[in-house]
């Protein structure tokens, strides 16, 4: 394996000239805008970044495009990107100033560097143990949002002061010592920069301080890395087996990630066809990621739903089992739309959910009774309140389900559950402490949009595709964190028996007023029906903030009642 070097203004260059390439088998691009902000952060001060590893082949290989414009089309190259992907389609984006393509959408990743940046390092990075977690711009268009957060301004202003590089916000864009990390790039005069910042002459104190970081904060593109190459001599199958251990060493990538890489091996230009399917569901409202398709692939190949045995599967068994998941996929898709009214992934508390419904339809050849539907349309709902697959080993959870399959139905489904929960009614103080987070949250969202819950101005039922920001559903608190501040805590102010579903006009104008004050104009206008479909107590002795907590009490006794009404369990 032969070593060279080269800068990242000379990678960026071989990007954008299609000199790299990306092979099938690679993840796509999945950085958040803050990963790329500390990649900046990392460079700028000079701390190692890893190396980037590339084959050089004349072999036809599967190519895929990257998230970021290249010239040239699929010809001329012969270097293939294995590892680097995501630090490079990031720097490239932006030095360049280009969108990167994140789940089918265009976005420019816009950061700013602060020029009165501390000189020693303000903050410890906080590692995420979640590995196996997706990560994703921030994408929630079809959630719920929050209101913004009653944190001070002045808190998160001095926050931001002691940062090199933040995501930008218009707010900060204004402000003088606060400039755009792409301009820098673009331009190789400080003055417009020094100018802004109020800078005149050279005897300002500031001068060199600012001159020498934006020269600094340019450097970043001399910043050489290592390159290991892989050899011509070397097979696809050769380099898919090279790609999955040094992921697996290095623990970059997902399980999921690595089995695609083996599949797409074994059988060529399949990604394509796998992502044709995931945009297909996408434009059913249900944009799932690419790994729970794998996952539903394996399922249906082998029973159980770990990507270990993936490597050992003929090309004739992934063909077979993806033509069968994906029929069981429409199953499992259908039944949540038309049969419990889960239309939106944002409603489940885990995709896995899919995968035993998917392999539910499959074994009975979708031919079910009307008994055994209702029963599964009571065990899909039942177990995406108790967050059957959030408790433990997901995965082992998800096979002791599809082990059930093979010879039971709904009704052996619901015993399993019942030995891992309990209890299947809801009881009040298993609301107790949870926050929006929670899988009783959006099992909330259900119960109270079947009872009728509407926005208390507009009148429009609580849904998650409206469109418009004055009518995208946002979850309120009923008691505004800034009326709670001081005499509870955060997680007190976030508890879920503290959250109703409203507009966001709605929301903005009631804004951190007590419910005591805005209370009464919403019951004069709507009557009790606005609070009493989301089963919000409205006596007056309960809207003081002195009885926060006897009102938390009430609410979630009413709450149970509702979720118990609408799962249709009986309360023990």
């Amino acid at each position: 394996m032969a070593k060279t070097e080269a800068t990242v203004e000379e990678l960026v260059s071989m990007i954008e000239r299609s000199k790299l390439r990306l092979p099938e088998m690679q993840r796509r691009y999945v950085w958040r805008s803050t990963r790329v902000r500390d990649l900046l952060d990392s460079l700028y001060r000079g701390y190692p970044s890893g190396a980037i590893l590339v084959w050089e082949t004349d072999e036809g290989v599967p190519l895929q495009d990257m998230a970021i414009a290249q010239e040239g089309g699929n010809i001329g190259s012969s270097q293939l990107l294995l590892d680097g992907q995501q630090r490079l389609t990031s720097l490239s984006a932006v030095i360049r100033g280009i969108p990167v393509d994140v789940r089918g959408r265009k976005r420019p990743i816009e950061l700013l560097f602060n020029l009165d940046h501390p000189e020693k390092l303000a903050f410890v990075t906080e590692v995420d143990e979640d590995g196996d977690e997706e990560e994703t711009e921030e994408d929630d268009e079809d959630g719920i949002d929050e209101e913004n957060p009653d944190s001070s301004e002045d808190e998160l202003q001095k926050r931001f002061n002691k940062m090199t590089f933040v995501v930008s916000t218009r707010k900060l864009e204004q402000l003088p010592t606060w400039v755009k990390v792409t301009d820098v790039f673009k331009s190789d005069s400080d003055t417009p920069f020094l100018k802004r910042a109020g800078i005149t002459g050279f005897d300002d104190p500031r001068y060199e301080k600012y001159s020498q970081r934006l020269a600094r904060l340019r450097g970043i593109k001399r910043y050489s890395y290592r390159i290991d190459v892989l050899e011509r001599t070397l097979d696809y199958d050769e380099v898919t087996e090279i790609f999955v251990r040094v992921n697996s060493l290095g623990a970059k990538l997902r399980s999921s990630d690595l089995a695609l890489a083996q599949i797409t091996a074994k059988w060529r230009n399949s990604l394509a066809e796998f992502q044709s399917y995931q945009k297909q569901c996408a434009g059913q409202g249900f944009d799932l990621d690419l790994g729970i398709h794998l996952k539903n692939l394996v399922a249906f190949a082998t029973g159980q739903s770990r990507f270990l045995t993936v490597g050992r599967l003929s090309l004739e068994a992934l063909q077979t089992a993806w033509k069968e998941c994906r029929e069981g996929m429409d199953f499992a898709l259908n039944f949540l739309r038309s049969n419990t009214g889960i239309d939106s992934p944002a409603l489940l508390s885990s995709p896995f959910l899919l995968v035993t419904l998917a392999l539910f339809g499959h074994r009975r050849k979708y031919d079910v009774s009307p008994q055994e539907e209702d029963r599964l349309k009571f065990w899909c709902l039942l177990a995406n309140a108790k967050g059957r697959y959030s408790r433990g080993s997901s995965e082992t959870i998800l096979d002791q389900d599809l082990a059930i399959l093979r010879n039971g139905g709904a009704e052996d489904l619901i015993d399993r559950l019942r030995q891992q929960v309990g209890r299947l009614d809801i009881a009040p103080e298993e609301l107790e402490g949870r926050n929006q987070r929670s899988a009783l949250f959006k099992t909330m969202f259900l119960a109270f949009r079947a009872a009728g819950a509407k926005d208390w101005k507009s009148q429009l039922s609580i849904a998650l595709s409206h469109s418009g920001s004055q009518h995208r559903l946002q979850f309120h608190h009923i008691f505004p964190k800034a009326v709670l501040k001081g005499s509870y805590t955060a997680r007190e102010a976030d508890d879920i028996a503290n959250l109703a579903f409203i507009g966001g006009k709605t929301n903005r104008v009631i804004s951190d007023k007590a419910p005591a004050i805005y209370f009464p104009k919403i019951l004069e206008k709507t009557g009790l029906e606005a609070f009493s479909s989301q089963c919000i107590p409205t006596e007056e002795t309960l809207l003081t903030s002195d009885a926060y907590k006897k009102f938390l009490s009430e609410r979630r006794k009413r709450i149970a009642d509702c979720l118990n009404h609408f799962l249709g369990v009986t309360p023990t």
